[in-house]
């Protein structure tokens, strides 16, 4: 048997002591190139540049297929 509460925990207090535990939002930064928002420190899924080099090759998407 596990030990048994002497008095009700308020919801104050249980909020409280979960304050910290909710999502952050993502703090994110404008390519330099094509000015679109990526996470800092990483490469632009946009146009696969960082830093001012190109070192990933993405796929144009095509608009006008039919």
């Amino acid at each position: 048997m596990g030990a048994t509460p002497k008095q009700r925990i308020s919801s104050k207090h249980r909020h409280d002591r979960r304050s910290h535990n909710h999502i952050k939002p993502l703090h994110l930064v404008d390519c330099p190139q094509c000015h679109n928002p990526r996470l800092p420190h990483h490469v632009c899924p946009v146009c696969g540049t960082y830093r001012g080099r190109q070192v990933l090759q993405v796929k144009a998407e095509d608009t006008a297929q039919s």
